[in-house]
């Protein structure tokens, strides 16, 4: 199934933000160097374990995961905020794509780690 490529918010229009799930053996060291290149702080971190970026443009995450290579790939993704419900399926590379809602998003975080209650 394909779909349309995410459009930037343009005249009222909402857009629909990247989502890069990467994997890490490092994440207080991948924390301090992501900030630095996004220029903001995670919005939500589980300390030795998780943190999340949400830019105007971008939904980054970072998350120690022992079933991936670090600086692995772990999915892509859209937020996006007409979602309904999370989905995903797979590109013709075998790459699992999502799309979510942030309140999706925040919603499975706080199920892996309920004492965070993030909230987008």
């Amino acid at each position: 199934m394909r779909r349309k490529a995410a459009a930037l918010e343009f005249k009222g229009k909402t857009m629909r933000k990247l989502h890069i799930a990467i994997s890490t053996d490092r994440i207080d060291e991948t924390i301090e160097d992501y900030s630095e290149r996004l220029g903001v702080r995670p919005c939500s971190s589980i300390p030795g374990e998780y943190a999340l970026w949400r830019t105007e443009s971008l939904n980054v995450s970072v998350r120690q995961d022992s079933s991936c290579a670090p600086g692995s790939l772990r999915h892509l993704g859209w937020e996006d905020p007409s979602a309904t419900e999370f989905s995903q399926d797979s590109d013709v590379n075998g790459i699992v794509w999502e799309r979510f809602a942030a309140q999706h998003q925040a919603d499975e975080i706080n199920e892996i780690w309920p004492e965070v209650k993030y909230q987008p």
